[in-house]
């Protein structure tokens, strides 16, 4: 149903290109669904790098915190249209869970967005370790903490195939969990109802 090879593979090539070019999305399917939950990770983790530079001011600042919120809502809904595709192929395929099957911790939607965060951390890890003005002690460092997230990165693409085979196979529940955040709802932000009401 799923190739986890696909989709860090997707990862890998797509976050050396989009530090060349433009973020683009050149898949269909369920790959594409893949790449656009990417691309909001992509966006976020480059505005947090500016939102944590002390010669930003504050209005650049509030500009880049109201990025941060609605990349990481669309990070969201991606994730959840993911676990929306895999309800629908389940369902196409009629494939029915057993009775006795177990949920997991963590939908395969919440697998693929940690291993697009775990893709972007390699990527820089890999280019601080290769900066030419860092000092020996620096690559030692940075060098300990990329096997460290390479090693992460195995386990979690190796779980998350393990996670969908199990899936298909009926051993496993697959359920789409809402995040449904509050922070970006004018309904349920008190700052935001209560400014509206004031208007």
């Amino acid at each position: 149903m799923i190739d986890f090879e696909q989709i860090t593979r997707l990862h890998r090539e797509t976050v050396v290109r989009w530090h060349q070019q433009d973020v683009d999305n050149p898949f269909d399917g369920f790959l594409g669904l893949v790449c656009e939950q990417f691309s909001y990770n992509f966006r976020l983790w480059h505005e947090e790098d500016i939102a944590r530079s002390p010669e930003v001011g504050n209005e650049r600042i509030a500009t880049v915190k109201r990025a941060i919120d609605r990349f990481n809502q669309q990070r969201n809904d991606a994730i959840e249209r993911l676990d929306d595709w895999i309800t629908g192929a389940l369902e196409s395929c009629g494939v029915v869970a057993a009775a006795d099957a177990r949920l997991n911790t963590e939908t395969v939607g919440s697998v693929i967005d940690r291993l697009s965060i775990l893709a972007l951390r390699i990527y820089h890890l890999e280019e601080q370790r290769d900066r030419i003005d860092a000092s020996p002690e620096h690559r030692v460092n940075v060098t300990r903490k990329l096997a460290v997230a390479l090693a992460q990165h195995d386990d979690l693409s190796q779980a998350g195939q393990e996670l969908v085979d199990d899936i298909a196979a009926g051993r496993k529940r697959h359920k789409t969990y809402r995040q449904m955040k509050m922070y970006n709802d004018p309904a349920m932000n008190p700052y935001l109802y209560r400014a509206q009401a004031a208007a």
